[in-house]
């Protein structure tokens, strides 16, 4: 059951039949009343009531909701809508549109405006069907001369269904529910006077504008507009000469033919772009819901489309062997020939890619990420190595001791996590190998165009985020990148973007300043400022470098950072700095052990200390990508996958990729809600089993353990001790315990059916 676009929970229907109960509440009190609740605001916060009390009225006329009977008087007698011919008096003599003199269009302001009079008479004397009455959300123009009004206009609420406009957006029953509000309908347009081309010049005066009025009116912006033609009266010749576009016919049914008896009047549908990328817009799938009792497998690879279900199926069961024994061969982790053999042909099937593979799993992603208020999306890249695969088609070099010494592929994966550091999923993942014949020369780099360099990946991770956060509009998605991110084109997109971007800055960058100065340095800008705080910041193992606590002063200030390209005028965008610099107490002693001395550069405001401190914590949490790719290697052993080409090898790689993510989030969780049940990770064999191998009886405790209590059994498994000093385990201990748990859970799973 959904109202205003949003499920309902069983415990939000109990409560609106309840609150339908009390006395004296009439539908919109209680549409008010459900918008509060599920916070149902309309792009300018204001709650949508009317949308809730309309579906609100049609639950309750198909019998899944009982409510209060409806509280209103019958309307007054309106006049006939439709009339056979226009009436009005006799049109003046045509002229010439110079001759008319500058047209000006009037946005009426409400019902008060004084022009609305004028209005109506305009569209009662000259419309065939009057000034009304227009549906949903509503727009009225007056087009006026220095001595008359000679045209009248409105926009409205665009169609709910029409299948050759449908058809012509190619967008799915969803993307509509959830993008109709991005069309709107031009649902009255007459003249008064005839003059050659008037109707083309007021439309092109109309449609330059209502895009924006329309977006401070209800707090949306239109990309489309549509035009329903009568075709027994006019030609639409005045919508050909403005450039609109003709995408079919109705079917002569109007808006309130319920029993589909038809006897309209068929109409020609017109269309106007109000943006170049509205298709892309419009055809934008909401986020899908994740059924919480669904196989997690199923969640992440069972929406894949492949063709045909037996291969859908087969990628998920080649998905759970491969989470039961990650750092497994495939055969092992197949168990049988059939099964082996089965999971080639799935690999080297031709529907077999990254990209399709983890199409499920970004949509899985996006739902778990659209019930955070601010989300993460942390990028960074890494290399695989599989020089030890010399026969394997399609590999590049990977190091810089030759075109063939080290071969293998990069990989630049994007997951996004909560702002506490749950991993959430990827969002994104490019896998590529190098062209051996390209290999030396980096040096002619500058003379090459972005999008021909490897560092449009960072680019191409941003366009990802930026598509999600239009899906999550009520989230807040933060593209989080590492110093080799900072390229000012990526800036200067992130600026202009949905998402936003908190980049780690390297180079010493140009500062345009209020004079129109741009010699100003970045580095030495930002550090001019005083100390604003102080913020402890916990700085992680690195190989023989112990973990420590650094203490970092933190100074903030918006910065307009200059294009390092050499122009007369150069362009610049305008971000926010914030440098966290170490403080002599703690900085390390050794020269090996860098201090901290970061300046991020972030799109969002930082006009407080709260906010700067904010975005290092965020920054902090990069560090989680880094954990992911350690888990990807060594956990899942991707570079140890063996196939003949490299296409093989990134389906394979497609499967590993989720399986160190999900390896990682269970870590995380049995740390950050340690009391749930463990039944939310664990199938009922599994729990069990576990609980009776490491306590060593038959018998199966009545209640499942807490998820802390199963992941350090699980944990155990896998060489973890538990004391005191040992903390909590980690990923490696937990990959190596969980194969155990599955030879150990199949077994019981075997002797349990037989018994």
């Amino acid at each position: 059951m959904r109202i205003g676009g949003v499920a309902l929970s069983t415990e939000d229907v109990v409560w609106l039949e309840h609150e339908g109960q009390q006395a004296g509440v009439s539908r919109s009190a209680l549409a008010r009343k459900l918008c509060e609740r599920k916070k149902l605001m309309d792009g300018l916060g204001r709650p949508r009531v009317t949308t809730v009390r309309l579906d609100l009225s049609r639950l309750a006329r198909a019998g899944q909701l009982s409510l209060p009977l409806p509280s209103w008087s019958a309307p007054s007698p309106r006049r006939p809508v439709v009339r056979e011919q226009a009436i009005g008096p006799p049109r003046p003599p045509a002229r010439s549109l110079a001759e008319l003199g500058p047209v000006t269009v009037i946005l009426l302001r409400g019902a008060s405006d004084p022009w609305h009079p004028t209005w109506n008479h305009v569209l009662n004397e000259h419309h065939y069907l009057g000034a009304g009455p227009l549906c949903g959300a509503q727009l009225r123009y007056v087009v006026c001369t220095q001595d008359q009004v000679v045209a009248a206009a409105s926009f409205s609420s665009a169609a709910l269904q029409v299948a050759a406009r449908d058809e012509f957006i190619g967008w799915t029953a969803r993307a509509r529910q959830r993008n109709r509000s991005l069309v709107i309908d031009q649902s009255r347009f007459c003249v008064t006077v005839q003059v050659p081309n008037l109707a083309s010049h007021v439309h092109g005066l109309l449609l330059s504008r209502v895009a924006d009025d329309w977006n401070e009116a209800y707090g949306r912006r239109p990309v489309l507009v549509e035009s329903f033609v009568d075709t027994t009266r006019f030609d639409g010749t005045c919508y050909r000469a403005a450039n609109w576009q003709h995408v079919g016919e109705t079917s002569g049914r109007g808006r309130q033919d319920r029993e589909h008896e038809g006897g309209e009047n068929l109409k020609s549908i017109w269309v106007y772009p109000l943006e170049a990328k509205w298709w892309e817009a419009l055809c934008l799938e909401p986020v899908r819901e994740i059924d919480p009792d669904a196989d997690w497998a199923e969640t992440e690879w069972g929406s894949v489309d492949l063709g045909d279900q037996r291969l859908t199926h087969r990628l998920v069961e080649y998905g759970r062997a491969r989470f039961a024994q990650p750092t497994a061969t495939l055969p092992q982790a197949c168990g049988s020939r059939a099964s082996t053999k089965a999971a080639y042909r799935l690999l080297q099937h031709p529907t077999a890619s990254l990209e399709q593979f983890l199409s499920g799993h970004f949509e899985a992603t996006l739902s778990r990420a659209a019930r955070e208020s601010v989300v993460l999306a942390i990028q960074d890249t890494t290399s695989l190595n599989y020089t030890t695969h010399p026969a394997t088609e399609g590999l590049g070099p990977i190091g810089s001791y030759g075109a063939t010494k080290t071969l293998g592929m990069e990989v630049h994966s994007m997951m996004l996590t909560s702002v506490s550091g749950l991993p959430l999923g990827l969002l994104d993942v490019q896998a590529w190998a190098r062209d051996p014949s390209e290999y030396g020369r980096s040096k002619e780099r500058d003379k090459r165009q972005r999008k021909d360099k490897e560092s449009q990946k960072w680019l191409n991770g941003y366009a990802a985020a930026d598509v999600a956060a239009q899906r999550l509009e009520q989230t807040q998605v933060v593209v989080v990148a590492d110093r080799e991110a900072d390229i000012f084109e990526l800036l200067e997109t992130a600026v202009k973007g949905r998402a936003h971007l908190l980049v780690r800055a390297m180079y010493q960058r140009r500062v345009m300043m209020p004079d129109g100065n741009a010699e100003a340095c970045l580095w030495d800008l930002v550090r001019q400022e005083p100390a604003a705080g102080m913020i402890e910041v916990e700085v992680p193992r690195r190989g023989t470098r112990p973990a420590r606590v650094a203490q970092v002063e933190i100074r903030y200030r918006a910065v307009e950072v200059c294009d390092p390209e050499k122009r007369y005028t150069p362009r610049s965008v305008r971000v926010w700095a914030v440098t966290a610099t170490e403080t002599v107490a703690t900085a390390p002693a050794d020269a090996e052990n860098e201090p901290i001395d970061w300046l991020l550069l972030t799109t969002l405001p930082v006009a407080s200390l709260d906010a700067a401190l904010e975005k290092v914590r965020w920054y902090v949490q990069r560090w989680q990508i880094e954990v992911y790719h350690r888990t990807l290697k060594s956990g899942c052993k991707v570079e140890e996958r063996q196939s003949k080409t490299a296409a093989s090898l990134e389906a394979a790689l497609a499967v590993d990729v989720v399986v160190a993510w999900r390896v990682m989030m269970l870590a995380k969780l049995g740390r950050e809600i340690p009391d749930v049940p463990c039944t939310a990770f664990f199938e009922e064999f599994e729990w069990k089993a576990l609980c009776c191998f490491i306590n060593k009886t038959p018998t199966p405790p009545s209640e499942p353990p807490t998820l802390r209590e199963a992941m350090r059994m699980v944990a155990g498994l896998g060489g973890f001790l538990g004391r005191k000093s040992d903390g909590n385990p980690g990923t490696q201990t937990l990959w190596r315990g969980l194969e155990r748990l599955s030879d150990i859970s199949a077994a019981c799973r075997i002797f349990f059916s037989s018994a």
